[in-house]
């Protein structure tokens, strides 16, 4: 996904935020549903949680930037799954992180619902 940096991702110098960059990621995570028409969840009570993230900075971005974000699967379990998101400027890296996401429903671990398996796997491909 591919993502332009704005004023408002930024500081007074120009220079992105570091919590935008995990905002962006979510962006994309959230757009691979948007785009097959689909929500990431299954009403109010389930959907994706984050349940740790391990982040690195690894250059900085400005305004104007065209950034992309690509997203692989690490891991998955019946309820879990571990993406690797990194985003670009151009070909340097600027960002990396692992992130856990849980299924939930009514606050609760579940088994990842079929219909979202099948986004990941395809997801794999």
């Amino acid at each position: 996904m591919k993502i332009r940096v704005y004023y408002e991702d930024t500081d007074a110098g120009g220079i992105t935020y570091h919590t935008r960059y995990i905002n962006f990621c979510e962006r994309a995570r959230s757009e691979v549903f948007f785009e097959r028409g689909m929500m990431p969840g299954e009403g109010s009570d389930s959907g994706f949680v984050v349940r740790n993230i391990n982040a690195g900075f690894l250059a900085t971005s400005t305004l104007g930037d065209m950034l992309e974000v690509n997203s692989t699967i690490l891991s998955r379990k019946s309820s879990s799954i571990v993406l690797l998101q990194e985003i670009f400027k151009e070909n340097i890296r600027v960002f990396s992180m692992e992130v856990t996401l849980v299924y939930i429903e009514n606050g609760r671990p579940r088994r990842i619902p079929e219909r979202f398996q099948v986004i990941f796997d395809s997801f794999e491909a």
